[in-house]
């Protein structure tokens, strides 16, 4: 764990990490704790394989493609956790994404991360964005905490997220008639970034738009994809929106 604090602190050296004193490297180096900012995160080995989940793997695959063949390699994995309860998601995903870059690079035996049971992303790239864990409002690593899945519904595309009710309750499902998908997608990943800094802001019945002249309604309904899922159901229909 002091080898892990070393490369914390070389990767954000504007956190006080632990531990930070010489003299208590030696007592702290088998302690399942670390300090990142003001926060204690639990470190845990478990050997054992993560139980196998092919709908994360399934999900993962857009990408990570060969993600099922690597974890089913795997042998044991680490538990990650911010210790209390009270801070924003948004704190405890910052930090302990942090720590899990330097637990990484202090182990390039590791071949990968699931995000809170849900999202599975590589190693590599996991260390790299993991370097903006504290970047300001939009440019932290959501992508690592978040899949943006797209779908067909009818003559129409969707996307639907996995992940974003860890930080807000609800995921997002939007459909739309006139977006590309490309579109669609940037459109999904910038309301989850909005709803990752502020929270669960938008209302049953709301409407956003990144100008006055768009109008995109927002329901609280449950999802048309997962069965019982709630969702920010979105849709761009004119006759959908509530002007």
């Amino acid at each position: 764990m002091s080898a892990v604090a070393k490369i914390l602190r070389a990767r954000h050296p504007d956190l006080m990490t632990g531990p930070d004193d010489p003299g208590e490297q030696q007592v702290q180096a088998s302690s399942p704790l670390i300090r990142c900012g003001n926060q204690l995160v639990a470190v845990m080995s478990m050997p054992a394989p993560i139980p196998d989940d092919d709908g994360l793997w399934a999900r993962a695959a857009t990408i990570w493609p060969e993600g099922k063949a690597v974890a089913a390699r795997h042998r044991g994995h680490l538990i990650v956790s911010m210790l209390g309860k009270n801070e924003r998601p948004l704190v405890a995903a910052r930090v302990t994404t942090a720590v899990i870059g330097a637990l990484i690079a202090a182990m390039p035996e590791c071949c990968g991360v699931v995000w809170a049971g849900r999202v599975a992303r590589p190693s590599g790239l996991w260390l790299e964005m993991s370097s903006r864990s504290f970047a300001p409002f939009p440019d932290y690593p959501f992508i690592l905490w978040v899949d943006i899945l797209p779908f067909q519904s009818d003559r129409k595309i969707g996307a639907i997220t996995v992940g974003l009710s860890t930080f807000v309750g609800r995921e997002i499902e939007f459909k739309t008639a006139k977006l590309t998908l490309p579109a669609l997608i940037d459109k999904v990943a910038g309301l989850s970034v909005y709803l990752v800094e502020h929270g669960n802001v938008v209302k049953d019945g709301d409407t956003i738009g990144a100008s006055a002249t768009e109008r995109i309604a927002v329901r609280h309904r449950n999802s048309e994809v997962f069965t019982g899922l709630p969702v920010f159901s979105c849709t761009d229909d004119v006759a959908g929106s509530l002007q």
